[in-house]
C-alpha cells in the first residue's frame, strides 16, 4: 500500500476530503504567485469549491496559512522524533536532527518552500501566539533530550538560543539554496557532511 502524503497524515479519513483538496491547491497558490498575491477567489477557482467552504474550514487566508505551515511542522516533528528516538548519544542526537531535516526537506521540497516563506506571515499574524508556543514546546523537548543523553550535561556549553543555529543553521542554509536551484545536488546528498559540520560546531 503507498504510503500516505503529507495532508494525509495530518488530516486522514473520508470526513476532511475537502479540507485536504483546499490545502493541496492553496499551496500549490502559494508556491507559485507567492502568499501575498494569492487570493481566496483564486484558490476557491483552483479547488472548484465555495468560498463559504474556504472560510468555514479555515476563516481566512490567514488562517490556510497557518493550517499549512502547522502541518508541515507536525510533519517534520514525526520524522525528527523517529530519529531522536534512537539516539543514545549527543553525536547520535546532533546527527538525527540533521538528518531528520535533510531528509524531510528532500522529500518534501514543495512543503519545505512553502515553510520558509510562510514563518514571517505566521510570526506576525494572528497565530503568531500558537507559534511561539509550538516551539518553546519544541525547545523544551529538545533541552531535555540533550539532557538525556549520555554526555550532553558534560558536554554543552553554548547559550540556548544559539544552540539551534549552530545545529541546523548550515543543514538550513544548503536546503534553502538547493530550493532556489543555486545548488545542484539535493540536501540528502551531504546529510553526512552537514550532520559532521553540527557535531564540529558543538564539541568544546
Amino acid at each position: 500500500m503507498e504510503n500516505p502524503d503529507l495532508l494525509e497524515r495530518c488530516y486522514p479519513g473520508r470526513r476532511a476530503e475537502l479540507k485536504r483538496a483546499i490545502l493541496r491547491q492553496a499551496l500549490s497558490c502559494f508556491n507559485e504567485q507567492g502568499i501575498e498575491a494569492s487570493t481566496i477567489e483564486t484558490i476557491r477557482v483552483a479547488c472548484d469549491t465555495s468560498v463559504g467552504a474556504i472560510y468555514h474550514h479555515f476563516g481566512n487566508k490567514e488562517g490556510l496559512v497557518a493550517a499549512l505551515f502547522f502541518a508541515a511542522l507536525d510533519d517534520q516533528a514525526r520524522l525528527r522524533e523517529t530519529h531522536l528516538a534512537k539516539a543514545r548519544t549527543l553525536k547520535e542526537l546532533l546527527q538525527g536532527l540533521v538528518h531528520s531535516y535533510v531528509d524531510w526537506v528532500d522529500d518534501q521540497p514543495q512543503w519545505a518552500r512553502f515553510q520558509y516563506q510562510a514563518r514571517f506571515v505566521v510570526s506576525k499574524g494572528p497565530f503568531a501566539d500558537e507559534l511561539a508556543a509550538r516551539n518553546k514546546v519544541r525547545n523544551r523537548q529538545l533541552r531535555e533530550r540533550l539532557a538525556a543523553t549520555v554526555d550532553g550535561d558534560e558536554r554543552l556549553e553554548i547559550p540556548r538560543e544559539l544552540l539551534l543555529s549552530l545545529i541546523v543553521g548550515p543543514a538550513e542554509n544548503y536546503c534553502r539554496a538547493w530550493l532556489a536551484g543555486r545548488v545542484e545536488h539535493s540536501p540528502r546528498t551531504y546529510r553526512h557532511e552537514l550532520a559532521e559540520a553540527a557535531w564540529r560546531s558543538v564539541r568544546r
